[in-house]
């Protein structure tokens, strides 16, 4: 067996890290243990990506992992500028939610422009009310995020025939920068967020930015919850300055039963889970074991966080 130690952050169900029982020395943790089992660490896989233990618990000096994966594209709720500062190499699963999210959103758009979720609840109160739908053809999008999930669902909706504007940091050939985002969201039928959580993100969707979109206009939220000013999504779709509105992700995760958002008008709320699809876990544990094979080569790792930015750089 190696000498190297992989510290496991536990959630249920356990990730089935294959060919690597027997080869490493596997050890867990929980949020209670975590900070003591860290400083013996050379590896640590955060399998429980809900948890912010990691953000809390990580060793400012002396001993720490020298690799840190994230079995999530998010990597907010575990960064600290302890960590920013440090030498671990951070990576996070990339490549595993693209298709996935990206035939979410796509679903979310026919549901709401074909006023699926009204033909549901006629349906269950046995009403035959006969309506006009939306035709999605010929709309266009603004998707915020230009990552492989922003493009992903870029390429999806186009599928569908929507004009679709990718925005992300900085402008390249095919991608718009901030600077074109007001303007995008104001000629939008569909605003889709699938950007990172980062200094310069959060926040972004206020008052403001919902005001300047269509009446007709529908939002979309796969990207992080704190991208959303809630209230303000809350009275956006209230007072009908847009005409709905999807969330799957939101500030405060799971979403209590007592919480407004459940009878806001127009609003679709689901338990963020628009990149799980069946079979999601397995394929978290394959890519983690993959990676580790690499790093035990000391080949070079795919997926590297920049730190400073929260994200994986595009090429």
């Amino acid at each position: 067996m190696s000498d190297t130690t992989l510290l496991v952050l536990d959630a249920e169900p356990p990730p089935r890290l294959g060919r690597l029982t027997g080869r490493v020395r596997i050890e867990h943790a929980d949020e209670s243990t975590l900070a003591a089992r860290l400083p013996g660490a050379d590896v640590l896989l955060v399998w429980d990506f809900a948890s912010h233990a990691v953000r809390r618990a990580w060793p400012g000096e002396g001993p720490r992992p020298r690799w840190v994966h994230t079995a999530s594209a998010g990597v907010d709720h575990l960064m600290c500028p302890e960590m920013a500062a440090s030498d671990t190499v951070v990576t996070n699963a990339r490549g595993i939610f693209d298709q996935p999210i990206a035939e979410y959103v796509a679903a979310l758009v026919l549901a709401m422009a074909k006023d699926l979720p009204s033909t549901w609840e006629l349906q269950r109160s046995h009403v035959w009310r006969h309506r006009e739908s939306q035709r999605v053809s010929g709309t266009r999008a603004c998707v915020v995020g230009s990552g492989p999930i922003g493009r992903a669902i870029q390429k999806n909706l186009k599928a569908l025939g929507i004009t679709t504007a990718l925005v992300g940091r900085t402008p390249r050939t095919g991608i718009h920068g901030p600077a074109d985002l007001d303007r995008l969201m104001a000629r939008a039928d569909w605003v889709v967020s699938a950007a990172p959580l980062t200094p310069d993100t959060y926040g972004m969707f206020d008052a403001r930015r919902f005001g300047m979109m269509q009446p007709s206009a529908r939002f979309v939220n796969v990207g992080r919850g704190q991208l959303v000013v809630q209230d303000a999504l809350v009275e956006a779709l209230s007072k009908r300055w847009i005409a709905g509105a999807a969330l799957d992700v939101f500030d405060r995760e799971p979403l209590g039963p007592e919480s407004p958002l459940w009878e806001v008008p127009g609003l679709i709320v689901s338990p963020h889970m628009s990149g799980d699809t069946v079979g999601w876990r397995d394929e978290l544990g394959m890519q983690f074991v993959e990676l580790y094979e690499r790093w035990a080569a000391g080949l070079p790792l795919p997926n590297v966080v920049d730190k400073q930015r929260g994200y994986v750089p595009g090429h």
